[in-house]
């Protein structure tokens, strides 16, 4: 029994003297209960909308009011014309409009109905059906409020979907479901590529060769591009046929997005694996440190306004995020680069720092 016990606390010394089994003891079921906490959630708060008031009276500043005091949307400015409304859509800011009829007040005097309509951004369909469904609670707590004096007044509340009026999700997922795939197929295929160098054996050839550190890296990373590409066209192609996917866009645009997504994955794999001392190892960082983060923090099905704000923050490190804005804006909005300029710069700096700190670690090796 002494020997026995003697053998189970040798087993605890190395368990704790290993930090990487440490870290999946502690760290991950940590990590992942705060990410499944704060992130998995279908409520809204926060969303930005406009308002284009046709009447500018009483009832409907009361109303505004009512609606700015509420945690879930934050008015972010006024609009004046209907035809702005496409516009605001494309910025990717705005996510609905309220858009209140002439004579509002007028109207509940003498007819007793006025009609507000609710104008929703459905690219994201559960979060468009969350902002109808909240402003129609909201306007139901005025009439209460209203009935209190006059008990025949009622504003109805019309609903429109601009983008996808049947809220197809699968419109939602696609776009979703494609830049799971190029993250994480991508980033795993290129983690193991340095890391089998280093297990064959073979590294020692590579350190004592001619090629220089950026040529290793472009090497690596050559292969799984081209196959990469081929893997986002038959997605592409699928999503159009099979399922009706629209590409409003210019399809060479989308495409050129694709493959500087397509790059910045295989840059953070390359980046992986030169960190890595072995495939397991390189494919555990992969899965965990990747597979999560894109799912929970990149937007494709819980919406991050609703996040706390320090996993908001973190979301914006993930290049999954900036991607689907820009998929989900050319597909489905049929915007061109004006519009998205700023996420397309985003991908290429971490493309760029990526393939960077990848060659300067494998400089380190060298050394």
């Amino acid at each position: 029994m002494k020997r026995f016990i003697g053998f189970i606390r040798k087993e605890f010394y190395h368990i704790f003297r290993d930090k990487r089994s440490l870290f999946i003891l502690f760290g991950m079921p940590i990590a992942q209960i705060l990410l499944f906490g704060f992130a998995i959630t279908n409520e809204i708060n926060n969303v930005d909308i406009a308002i284009l008031d046709h009447s500018n009276d009483v009832e409907t500043q009361k109303i505004i009011n009512k609606i700015k005091s509420s945690p879930y949307f934050k008015i972010e400015n006024q609009i004046h014309n209907e035809k702005d409304i496409e516009a605001e859509f494309k910025k990717g800011k705005i996510k609905a409009v309220l858009i209140f009829e002439p004579n509002f007040s007028k109207n509940l005097v003498t007819k007793k109905v006025a009609t507000l309509q609710t104008v929703t951004d459905a690219t994201e369909p559960n979060v468009a059906s969350t902002i109808a469904n909240y402003t129609t609670a909201l306007i139901q707590n005025y009439q209460l409020q209203k009935k209190q004096y006059n008990n025949q007044i009622k504003v109805q509340v019309q609903s429109r979907m601009f983008y996808i009026p049947e809220l197809k999700s699968v419109f939602n997922f696609v776009p979703g479901v494609m830049t799971i795939i190029l993250m994480l197929v991508s980033a795993m295929m290129t983690s193991i590529s340095i890391t089998r160098e280093k297990e064959l054996g073979t590294m020692e050839i590579l350190l004592v060769s001619p090629i220089k550190p950026f040529q290793v890296i472009i090497g690596k990373v050559f292969p799984y591009i081209f196959l990469s590409i081929i893997n986002a066209i038959i997605i592409l192609i699928l999503g159009f046929f099979v399922f009706g996917m629209p590409i409003n866009g210019s399809l060479f645009l989308l495409l050129f997005e694709s493959i500087l997504f397509i790059i910045s994955a295989l840059s953070l794999g390359i980046l992986i694996s030169t960190i890595s001392d072995s495939q397991q190892t390189a494919m555990m960082l992969s899965l965990m440190g990747l597979m999560l983060p894109v799912i929970l923090l990149s937007g494709f099905i819980f919406p991050i306004k609703s996040m706390p704000i320090p996993m908001q923050l973190i979301s914006n490190i993930i290049p999954a995020k900036w991607f689907i804005i820009i998929i989900k804006a050319i597909m489905l909005k049929g915007v061109s680069i004006q519009y998205i300029w700023k996420e397309t710069l985003i991908l290429i700096g971490m493309t760029v720092f990526f393939i960077t700190l990848s060659i300067k670690k494998y400089k380190i090796r060298l050394e």
